[in-house]
């Protein structure tokens, strides 16, 4: 199949330097192997979405010169396509629902399954839960960094897919969103490599496609803590001057090693220069890489 690959952001605020690191990944992946690239915005949780992230996020991404193919995807507009998979899942009792709370049983470290065959709380709000227990166990997939992984996602609990609070969850949408615009590669974050158990899970559920993975190191600060809004990392620049020499620092912390001389090229040019040049192989299997 042509590869599909796409970057998705949750716009919960401007993108950092690991935000490009993972954006430049998937870019690079898609433009080497001649695919197409599109971006999603994951905005299903508005209370973290301020006004004008999102268009942040374009702009961003466009000042370094990674543009993408066709219409940008929001979440927001995809209830229909969530709710119809929820009910696909309900109908083979794939999914249940739960009003347990977190106080109840956070001291267990996940969520048991006490309510798989009946609500133990029918009065309370229910959340939709994944039954980690009727997939396959352990998950066995290869990441084309990290290698053969083998998962059980029973010791992670089951996850939930729609909140009790209505909105819907991460591991649904994504599953569903990636089915429906024909996903081949995902190319993310190592923190995101503990969600693939339950997202396999979810598209054997719902007889969709297993696209690849490769998870990036993620990018640690001087402080040692990831790079996230959480931990206030700058917002990426837009203007040229500044874009130049963090596109090639951004390409270096990929391991991709451009030569100095790229340091205060056009992007164009870099992007140019690391498309031939794009080898996963070179990445450094590690979870994280630091800035220092």
């Amino acid at each position: 199949m042509p590869y599909i690959g796409r970057f998705a952001p949750t716009p919960s605020g401007p993108l950092h330097l690991g935000s490009l690191v993972a954006a430049l990944g998937s870019w690079l992946d898609a433009r080497a192997a001649g695919g197409r690239w599109l971006l999603r915005i994951e905005d299903i949780d508005p209370p973290r979405c301020p006004p004008q992230a999102a268009a942040t996020i374009q702009r961003q991404l466009a000042a370094f010169g990674l543009t993408w193919d066709g219409e940008i995807c929001f979440q927001h507009r995809r209830d229909d396509a969530y709710q119809a998979a929820l009910e696909r899942l309900a109908a083979t009792g794939r999914v249940y629902p739960c009003g347990c709370s977190r106080k109840e049983w956070q001291h267990l470290g996940h969520y048991p399954g006490w309510c798989r065959e009946h609500p133990r709380h029918p009065q309370r709000p229910q959340a939709w839960r994944l039954r980690t227990d009727l997939g396959p166990n352990p998950v066995v997939w290869q990441d084309r960094l990290f290698g053969t992984q083998r998962l059980d996602p029973t010791t992670q609990g089951d996850v939930v897919v729609k909140r009790k609070d209505g909105l819907w969850a991460y591991q649904l949408a994504v599953v569903v969103d990636d089915a429906a615009q024909g996903i081949t590669d995902v190319v993310r974050g190592f923190d995101l490599l503990d969600n693939t158990p339950w997202q396999r899970q979810l598209q054997q559920a719902l007889d969709y496609p297993e696209p690849r993975y490769l998870h990036l190191p993620l990018i640690r600060g001087e402080d040692g803590q990831k790079l996230s809004k959480q931990n206030l990392a700058p917002p990426l620049p837009l203007d040229d001057a500044t874009v130049r020499p963090l596109l090639h620092r951004a390409l270096a912390l990929l391991d991709q090693r451009p030569p100095a001389e790229l340091h205060r090229a056009p992007v164009t040019t870099q992007l140019a220069w690391a498309v031939d040049a794009w080898s996963p192989r070179a990445l450094t299997p590690h979870a994280y890489r630091d800035l220092t």
